[in-house]
């Protein structure tokens, strides 16, 4: 399939991983996608709306869907993000029916990365190779607002070599949880201990998810507990960027 489709990078993404960018803009490109990064593109507004300011929330939605709106699709690396532009944007717009109809347009033509390589384009990586065990978190947001399960570990099984193994718990919340971790350290520092030990008990060389956060919470906690399994946006495997430094190895 050809589409033109517009990447929306992500803060945490652009700033502490950008090879998640790239990696999505590869597995994009093998697609048939023709891809574009629009430079107007900043935070979609989510820390501001999980933390109660609603007018700096709209205030960033209005930005983003001016800027993603002339583009025949929106592809996020990150469930969270996604799922704010897709599912919280038209409710920010109750009072106003001009900008909802607009949020709703955008949200239509919004999709977490793997699953739109997944549902919408049909595709499976080939030729990716990487001898490793690995297992699979499912993030909050991209599981219980967009439903994204399956189709990361059909794009996953595409992978000479790649063994997966279940994560007791993949569904239970690392701990992350955004802003979360910042107001209540203790009880996501508990979260996130007993998701470690889970990880750990499942024999993985790799740790997968599809949210930045989430990985960078449980990668640090791997490392301050002495663990030895290394973290990946799974997007970076499927695009063939599997044997690069995981998350916390960069110089």
């Amino acid at each position: 399939m050809t589409a033109n489709v517009a990447l929306f990078v992500t803060c945490l993404v652009d700033v502490m991983r950008p090879r998640i960018g790239f990696a999505a803009i590869r597995a994009l490109e093998a697609a048939g996608c023709t891809v574009v990064v629009p430079p107007g593109q900043t935070c979609c507004g989510q820390p501001a709306l999980n933390s109660g300011d609603r007018p700096h929330a709209v205030a960033l939605a209005k930005q983003t869907i001016e800027t993603l709106e002339p583009y025949e699709a929106i592809v996020v690396p990150s469930g969270s993000c996604a799922g704010t532009i897709r599912c919280h944007y038209p409710e920010l717009f109750d009072d106003d029916a001009a900008w909802q109809s607009r949020a709703r347009a955008v949200a239509a033509k919004t999709f977490e990365v793997m699953a739109y390589l997944d549902e919408v384009c049909g595709w499976k990586p080939e030729g990716v190779t990487l001898p490793a065990t690995a297992t699979y978190h499912d993030s909050c947001s991209g599981l219980r607002e967009l439903g994204i399960k399956a189709q990361p570990r059909r794009l996953l099984k595409a992978i000479d070599g790649l063994s997966m193994t279940p994560l007791p718990g993949a569904e239970t919340c690392c701990g992350f949880g955004g802003t979360f971790c910042v107001k209540y350290p203790a009880i996501s520092n508990a979260i996130v201990g007993e998701k470690a030990d889970s990880i750990d008990a499942t024999g993985a060389d790799l740790l997968l998810a599809g949210d930045l956060g989430c990985l960078m919470n449980m990668a640090g906690k791997l490392h301050r507990n002495g663990s030895k399994v290394r973290a990946f946006h799974a997007i970076e495997l499927i695009a063939g960027m599997g044997d690069g430094p995981a998350i916390g190895e960069e110089a």
